[in-house]
């Protein structure tokens, strides 16, 4: 990551001259460590934001939008009270370092102006954001409280006057002149001058010819003069691997995005990152409930296949009553066994016998085994087919949190899991939980058809079941999880109708969003919806059909035109 001093130097430059004299109309806090403010400029509305987070510390105006929770955290409170309604009147960076001042006027309760300062530090595990009293230097108050018990240097609780974090050895990148002395490595160059990253270090000795005080003058003066633009560079999987508002000649051969401004390049390469990694690490929780039911669930199918076979076996108990009721004769009161002839196949049977009862009790006993036997038959193999239903929603709710991309789609499965029991929630006395409309995914065939794809089992039912008519094409990978695909035919035309490469294109899609997307010739169902039917009770996503038919397809998406 490469918010350096340089970025900060450039992100301060943006925002005073797009932020300068702009109101505060709104403050939220969408998360512990982020703010968002809504500030009203010449140029009509703006949305800065701001974090804290250790991965992704960063301050720059986004379009994005965040979801907000709905009790504002105490530090949002405390911030729309010293701030919302006033002016800023200037942006600024601290020194070389990846500190930036917002300076704000505002008018306190009794309607005298103040003048407030808000510090985001975006120093890694240490970042933070504080608001200071400029007047008496103390702080009002800080989104990451920092005591004594962990900072003995450097508090930052209300009432303490705020101190700057510790000057370090350095030369700031705004004091370097042509004749510093510079090292001529890139670690010992980084260590060296403040304010400038690994990669800018690199950069700066790219070229044995240029020495760095040019390389680095020629990137400061594009920043003063607004010429700089911010550029990522991504990965073989175009994902954000790197950014800086100058050419990074280390990532040539790399793809590359460049930005008019840095605010729209910063904000797409953390949000991108951050969003992806959030959905990962909020997947997990989900990952552990659905696999640790799954597992009970196959632990139940094997315990109950045991139970079943037994119970399938049982038909020797007859036999036994059988023949210790006709052979009472022979035997012995106290005998363990007895030794009969199998008046079946004419040889002698061992029947092993309770010696505490007489032979009719024990053929009593033997009798009753077998009707219960027979009896759990019937009861295990409903059992059994409850099961393996449990275990195929499941399965289906798995492949939904694994090819999960957004955070709303993993509270959709949150939601649906809630509902068949799997989690519980707790919530607030109250609160009206918003139901949220389907939006499934939508794809566009060679021929403009087009093509829905549910994104979890709920949805998966809605699609199926509700939105689609009974002429449109139902399709689903054959006895593998994956989504509900429907093939819309609002035109007229009928399964009949369709081409056999329509048919192919739509079932690519079927096995793309299944379990079974990094394999070849997949099969995959496809029926009319008529045939589409919903037992009573069942799990959310489970359907029965008829006169299905199978293609064999590798999973693959339209081409985007």
């Amino acid at each position: 990551m490469a918010f350096d001093g340089i970025i900060t130097y450039g992100i301060t430059r943006e925002l005073r001259e797009r932020i300068t004299l702009g109101k505060i109309e709104k403050v939220y806090q969408p998360g512990n460590e982020e703010l968002v403010l809504q500030i009203h400029t010449r140029e009509g509305n703006v949305r800065l934001f701001a974090s804290c987070n250790s991965q992704s510390a960063r301050l720059c105006l986004t379009n994005n939008r965040y979801k907000n929770p709905d009790q504002p955290p105490t530090f949002c409170m405390l911030l729309r009270k010293h701030l919302q309604g006033g002016r800023i009147t200037d942006v600024r960076q601290y020194q070389s370092e990846r500190i930036i001042e917002i300076d704000i006027e505002a008018q306190n309760e009794l309607g005298f102006t103040v003048s407030r300062r808000l510090i985001i530090e975006i120093m890694g595990k240490h970042s933070n954001i504080v608001l200071v009293d400029i007047s008496s230097g103390k702080i009002i108050d800080s989104i990451k409280r920092i005591s004594i018990d962990v900072n003995r240097y450097r508090q930052l609780l209300p009432g303490v006057i705020y101190k700057y974090p510790p000057a370090q050895d350095k030369i700031p990148f705004k004091e370097v002149a042509a004749d510093t002395e510079l090292p001529s490595e890139a670690k010992l160059l980084a260590m060296a001058v403040g304010g400038i990253s690994p990669a800018i270090a690199r950069e700066l000795l790219f070229d044995e010819n240029i020495s760095p005080y040019v390389t680095l003058s020629g990137i400061l003066q594009s920043i003063e003069e607004g010429t700089c633009r911010g550029r990522v560079y991504l990965d073989d999987n175009g994902a954000p691997k790197e950014f800086h508002l100058t050419d990074l000649h280390e990532y040539d051969g790399v793809g590359i995005m460049e930005f008019d401004n840095l605010s729209e390049c910063v904000e797409y390469y953390f949000f991108n990152r951050e969003s992806s990694n959030m959905v990962k690490q909020k997947s997990i929780p989900l990952q552990k409930t659905v696999q640790t039911a799954l597992d009970k669930a196959l632990l139940k199918r094997k315990k109950l296949g045991e139970d079943l076979l037994a119970a399938e076996n049982s038909d020797r108990y007859r036999l036994y009553g059988e023949l210790l009721t006709a052979n009472i004769h022979m035997v012995q009161a106290g005998a363990k066994s007895v030794s009969v002839p199998n008046y079946y196949d004419g040889n002698p049977i061992t029947i092993p016998l309770d010696e505490k009862l007489s032979a009719s009790k024990n053929a009593q006993r033997y009798f009753k085994k077998y009707s219960k036997a027979k009896t759990a038959i019937h009861e295990k193999q409903a059992q059994l087919e409850d099961n393996d239903k449990d275990i195929l929603y499941l399965e289906s709710v798995l492949h939904s949190v694994n090819s999960s991309s957004t955070e709303e789609e993993l509270e959709l499965i949150r939601e649906e899991l809630q509902e068949t029991g799997y989690v519980r929630f707790r919530n607030k006395p109250g609160m009206r939980k918003k139901k949220n409309k389907p939006t499934p995914i939508e794809y566009r065939l060679a021929d403009g058809t087009q093509v829905l794809v549910g994104r979890n089992n709920n949805e998966n039912d809605w699609l199926t079941m509700k939105y689609a008519s009974k002429v449109d094409v139902w399709m689903h990978t054959k006895d593998i999880p994956g989504s509900h695909v429907i093939l819309r035919l609002d035109d007229g035309r009928t399964v009949d109708d369709l081409p056999a490469d329509i048919i192919y294109e739509a079932a690519s899609i079927a096995a793309y969003h299944s379990k079974a997307q990094n394999s070849s010739q997949v099969p995959v169902d496809y029926v009319p919806v008529r045939y589409i039917k919903k037992p009573n009770g069942s799990k959310p996503g489970y359907v029965i059909f008829t006169h299905n038919m199978t293609v064999y397809v590798d999973p693959k998406l339209p081409e985007e035109k």
